[in-house]
């Protein structure tokens, strides 16, 4: 599903397995990244949608990961095998990871394990860029929903792209989950004035006033 010129959905309910937490695929000319690979059991259907997107010749290089729970990571290794990319997460979700934590990463919640994950590398600290081709994502760490959660930037054909997984939550205790620090998180996505978000469960929202009121709706509780 195109949403800009160079910017896909390639994974979610209806695109791959009702599971899924949304998989947004961005191409910055001869290279391209991946934010978030699903549970994992739909990943023929996944690379299926990616070929579809892209020409041949251009290398997926990063699955970058907004945060540690299964519905977004579940399908992680199986992308890095298939494309060779490198798997991004913050250093505060990537110990849950690597360490195979079925309960802070939400596995048990889908009746699965986590296999432990090995991070290639790890956002350290509020804010870094990556490079992708000719251009670049910003990595910014908005915790809350987890210790580590990320959301990414992109400046596309003039538009300000929030790829803002799960900015409705939920909190909860075993996902060590941090109400003020979520609050504080959102505030921070505010500031972004994004024209477009890409959300982990809702799907694409455009225009600064429909995103700045999406966000809004989550301080209201």
């Amino acid at each position: 599903m195109e949403i800009i010129e160079n910017l896909w959905q390639v994974g979610g309910d209806g695109l791959t397995a009702p599971g899924d937490a949304a998989v947004y695929l961005v191409r910055f000319a001869e290279q391209a990244a991946l934010i978030d690979a699903g549970c994992g059991p739909a990943h023929r259907q996944l690379v299926d949608n990616i070929g579809l997107c892209l020409p041949p010749g251009v290398q997926i290089s990063h699955l970058l990961l907004t945060h540690c729970h299964y519905d977004h990571t579940g399908g992680a290794e199986a992308v890095r095998n298939q494309f060779g990319c490198r798997i991004v997460a913050h250093e505060q979700d990537a110990v849950f990871l690597e360490n195979g934590d079925s309960e802070v990463t939400a596995a048990s919640w889908y009746g699965s394990r986590m296999k432990p994950l090995m991070i290639d590398r790890k956002i350290a600290g509020t804010s870094e860029t990556i490079p992708i081709g000719s251009g670049r994502l910003q990595a910014l760490h908005c915790p809350g929903h987890s210790p580590g959660s990320l959301v990414f930037t992109a400046v596309l054909t003039g538009n300000t792209v929030l790829f803002g997984q799960d900015v409705h939550g939920p909190l909860h205790p075993s996902l060590l989950s941090d109400r003020s620090a979520y609050r504080r998180s959102l505030q921070r996505m505010l500031e972004l004035d994004a024209d477009i978000l890409c959300e982990g469960h809702f799907g694409v929202v455009r225009g600064k006033k429909a995103v700045r009121r999406f966000i809004q709706s989550y301080l209201k509780d």
